[in-house]
């Protein structure tokens, strides 16, 4: 899969059809004829707004941008993983809701020589990510500009069809803690490809994803995850009917989401590391890979320590009291107790107070940052 040439070699070579010579009509026909049309839609792209079916008259909507530089790497991420990331984000927020996604427009802001042909092949990433995280769900339109950095900018809609959102402030003391997908693996890709991938300088490099990869599936996953993720947004709605009393999506860490939740609902929340061992175990794998420098005991702490912290993994964090059947894909990681007088942390691991350390991208030192926590990108 092509990616667009990185900062040092970004001119294409002479017979590079670009963005610049195509224009903007042209060059929004051929996105156009690439992405999938909403099956909500009533008016799709081509007029001065869209047009999208809400049947209860309630709309679920969100908004994420991604930035080359603090988002994403050009070096590390094809066309199509650019695409899969932003709507793995996407989707899982409308699914968060518990709501059922229905469409997205695309903003694209794109430096002038950038190859038509990787803006075509991201608008075929959109395509298939969409038809595989969320079928029936399609672009409705967007808008295109230029600047000297790649924009991605999507917007998603979802439709609760009859039902109630399920928000952040609804957990009970008494409930279940659960979540959807895995824990630590995009974190743990960050964390490598800062510490394997780049230059002296901090520049990344291509070839470093190669040679990561040649480490073995373990490493692979990881890097993979976290270029690439993957989401079932179904899982949302499934969440909602099956009495999931909160929800959020895991996208800055479970800690900190965790803490996020606990505030919103007035409670107290205990993570079980026991319940994330397979996540613990996908890590020290990776790690012990990458890095055979680590001792077992340092090994398994940074392990632990990327599956509770490290985010943009994208799967739900839910509660749901104590007599309900799960969906399949959740898993109970914890439980919910009454807020404690003067308590210091909303959040506890193993019983034990934890500080909700996460992405914070107005925190994060971009000229240093820290891989071992693998909460940036």
């Amino acid at each position: 899969m092509p990616a667009l040439p990185d900062e040092a070699s970004r001119r294409p070579a002479a017979a590079a059809f670009t963005v610049g010579e195509c224009g903007e009509a042209e060059l929004l026909r051929r996105i156009l004829a690439r992405v999938p049309a909403a099956r909500a839609g009533v008016l799709g792209a081509g007029d001065d707004a869209a047009v999208l079916a809400a049947g209860d008259g309630k709309v679920v909507i969100t908004t994420d941008l991604m930035i080359e530089g603090p988002d994403f790497r050009l070096a590390w991420s094809s066309a199509r993983d650019l695409a899969r990331k932003a709507c793995a984000s996407n989707l899982a927020d409308v699914a968060a809701m518990g709501a059922a996604p229905t469409a997205i427009t695309v903003a694209l802001a794109l430096p002038g020589q950038t190859a038509v042909s990787w803006v075509e092949e991201l608008a075929e990433g959109f395509a298939e990510a969409l038809g595989e995280m969320a079928p029936g769900c399609g672009v409705i339109g967007g808008d295109l500009s230029t600047s000297e950095q790649l924009v991605i900018a999507i917007t998603a809609f979802g439709d609760l069809r009859g039902g109630d959102s399920v928000r952040r402030s609804g957990a009970q003391p008494g409930d279940v803690l659960a979540l959807s997908g895995p824990a630590g693996r995009s974190g743990t890709g960050l964390s490598l490809l800062y510490a394997l991938a780049r230059d002296p300088s901090g520049e990344a490099l291509a070839e470093g994803i190669a040679a990561l990869r040649d480490r073995g599936e373990a490493v692979a996953s990881v890097v993979d995850w976290h270029l690439a993720p993957t989401i079932d947004a179904s899982l949302g709605l499934a969440a909602r009917d099956a009495g999931a009393s909160a929800m959020m999506d895991v996208s800055d860490g479970l800690l900190l989401d965790s803490a996020r939740l606990a505030r919103a609902s007035g409670v107290r929340l205990d993570v079980e590391t026991a319940a994330l061992a397979s996540d613990v175990e996908a890590v020290e794998a990776a790690l012990s890979a990458a890095m055979p420098e680590l001792d077992e005991t340092q090994r398994r702490a940074r392990a632990v320590d990327l599956v509770v912290v490290g985010g943009e993994d994208h799967g739900l964090l839910a509660t749901f009291p104590a007599w309900a059947t799960l969906p399949d894909g959740f898993r109970v990681i914890g439980q919910v107790h009454p807020p404690a007088d003067g308590a210091a942390s909303a959040v506890l691991v193993d019983g034990e107070a934890r500080d909700p350390r996460g992405w914070d991208p107005y925190a994060w030192d971009f000229s240093a940052p820290d891989s071992s926590t693998g909460a940036a990108s």
